[in-house]
């Protein structure tokens, strides 16, 4: 087929089964076939950084660096700038070409490796390099599996490396299955073990990523956040970059500016260190897909840490700021001096509301609550513990990850209203907007709802389950615990694939099951993990509690 673009990586992605003419995000189809040849380099420089492992020579952190940024570029509604994914094309083969010169044996590298070019030929080459190159469905389909847990990943640890926490093994496990996907002798058993393995190093990714964030920001606490808006000038930070919120809060003391989160952000109230800013204020809006109408005719500047940027439209187009994997065209982008001054400027000029702004949720709440991160949440198991054993909690159900437009993603929302009245509700990520200002009480003091942060936080997720398994001394499947999870981007995948590592079984996945999955592939996963898509909350909850 000629298409102009394929790709399949998004939850959205074109009657669920490819984009070919544009991308549902926004995406055009020269920067997907950009990003498509960005993938392609950066397989090709692992291939090379993997081989010099191999010989025993070390590689730079800004390389593992500048390998996992390239993979976070293309994430989904993450980078929509095709001259800035081009340039890092061309960076990525001025260094894989110094690279070349320093493997004693170059024999057997694949061509990706020993590939470069003009950026005037980037185009031509760009399109025979992308998803639909592998010909045999499942044999593509474990690959971009496996790629989009790379990307998620990815995301997850560049986020750690920002706060100065590295892991050489998970770099070198990330490039050494890169380079493996150029690998056309692999047979679907041998990408099967290497989907699993990307699930054993998101565990790991993840873990970095937490002992970075509470490191750096101390343990989560409980916290009660308002989502109205006061009449200061006001800056919005979107995205799951603490470490830029923080910055951007540090250079806003003192100016009369009042800071705001948006979407991912959320979390960013419970962190002991952020608290401590008498301007963050509040949150502001809802879920990332809602943007481009919360957004309109807002006296506010907005500033994207990482995805997901909506395309900007017209009407608040002059009040948007870009930074690190963030761009968009004709967007002002901060670089990584990270002088906030334009954002800072802007919101002056704007000046924020004439008057306090009550806003609400979804479903009307006024705020919405978080923080209950694994430490929180453990502090408390005696709790939980005794709870259970009593017959005050009957169940707990996992509701949550990545949002979307979508229709039927209501779902969420009905499950939640519909569960017990004895159960808890842990969330986490934005799907987490469709339910979170909803008052559905305690159960001995514990709020039913429990915010434990962005999707990066999975990892508390897993520690309690683990903790809980223990404590009942059962396998984490035996426990009276149902994870009811919503996908959008490629974070999320690295989650399914963390999870199913883990061995966890009966996992309820909607809106949509995702295109990329060949039947064949569908079927191993239902088999193995009894993965199961979402049907109704009430046919759900029946076959969950029986």
């Amino acid at each position: 087929m000629d298409y102009k673009m394929f790709c399949y990586q998004c939850q959205e992605t074109a009657n669920c089964s490819g984009c070919t003419v544009s991308g549902v995000c926004g995406k055009k189809p020269d920067t997907a076939n950009m990003q498509d040849l960005l993938v392609y380099v950066t397989k090709g420089i692992s291939a090379v950084t993997t081989r010099l492992r191999a010989e025993g020579k070390q590689i730079d952190k800004n390389v593992n660096h500048l390998i996992t940024l390239n993979l976070f570029t293309t994430i989904t509604n993450a980078n929509f700038d095709k001259d800035v994914i081009t340039e890092r094309i061309k960076n990525t083969l001025e260094i894989k070409a110094k690279l070349l010169n320093k493997i004693t044996d170059k024999s057997s590298l694949p061509s990706a490796a020993l590939w470069s070019a003009n950026e005037s030929e980037f185009m031509a080459k760009a399109v025979t390099v992308g998803v639909l190159a592998t010909e045999n469905e499942d044999i593509r389909s474990l690959r971009e599996l496996i790629t989009y847990g790379l990307k998620g990943l990815s995301a997850y640890s560049k986020h750690a490396n920002v706060l100065l926490e590295d892991n050489e093994e998970l770099d070198a496990f990330l490039q050494r299955a890169l380079a493996m996907l150029l690998d056309d002798t692999l047979s679907v058993d041998d990408l099967v073990s290497l989907t699993l393995e990307t699930g054993k190093f998101g565990v790991d990714g993840m873990a970095m990523l937490d002992k970075a964030n509470t490191s750096a920001y101390g343990n989560p606490e409980i916290t009660k956040v308002n989502i109205g808006v006061r009449s200061n000038p006001a800056i919005l930070v979107s995205g799951h970059d603490l470490r830029d919120l923080e910055m951007l809060l540090e250079q806003t003391k003192g100016k009369g500016i009042n800071v705001y989160t948006h979407g991912e952000m959320l979390p960013a109230h419970g962190y002991p260190k952020l608290k401590k800013y008498a301007h963050l204020k509040g949150n502001f809006g809802t879920a990332w897909q809602n943007q481009q109408k919360e957004f309109a005719n807002v006296p506010g500047a907005f500033l994207f840490t990482t995805n997901c940027l909506m395309p900007v439209k017209p009407s608040y187009a002059d009040r948007v700021f870009t930074t690190e994997v963030v761009s968009y065209p004709e967007i002002v982008h901060i670089d990584d001096k990270k002088d906030f001054t334009p954002v800072i400027e802007k919101a002056l000029e704007l000046g924020g509301y004439q008057e306090d702004q009550e806003r609400s949720g979804i479903n009307g709440g006024k705020y919405v609550m978080t923080g209950f991160g694994h430490g929180t949440v453990l502090s408390v198991a005696d709790k939980v513990i005794e709870g259970v054993k009593a017959g005050d909690i009957s169940h707990f159900f996992l509701v949550g990850g990545c949002d979307g437009a979508r229709a039927g993603r209501n779902y969420y929302t009905d499950f939640v209203k519909e569960t017990p009245k004895d159960s808890i509700i842990l969330t986490l990520a934005c799907g987490k907007y469709r339910f979170n200002d909803l008052d559905l009480g305690e159960i001995n003091g514990l709020p039913r709802i429990m915010d434990m942060g962005q999707c990066n936080d999975a990892y508390s997720a897993i520690q309690v389950a683990i903790a809980l398994s223990k404590a009942f001394e059962c396998d984490v499947n035996e426990l009276p615990l149902s994870m009811i999870l919503s996908w959008y981007e490629q974070k999320a995948v690295c989650i399914l694939l963390t999870l199913i590592h883990l061995g966890i079984k009966n996992i309820y996945l909607g809106p949509t099951l995702p295109a990329f999955l060949s039947q064949n592939v569908l079927q191993y996963l239902v088999e193995h993990y009894a993965i199961s898509p979402t049907s109704t909350p009430q046919q759900d909850l029946k076959k969950i509690l029986g």
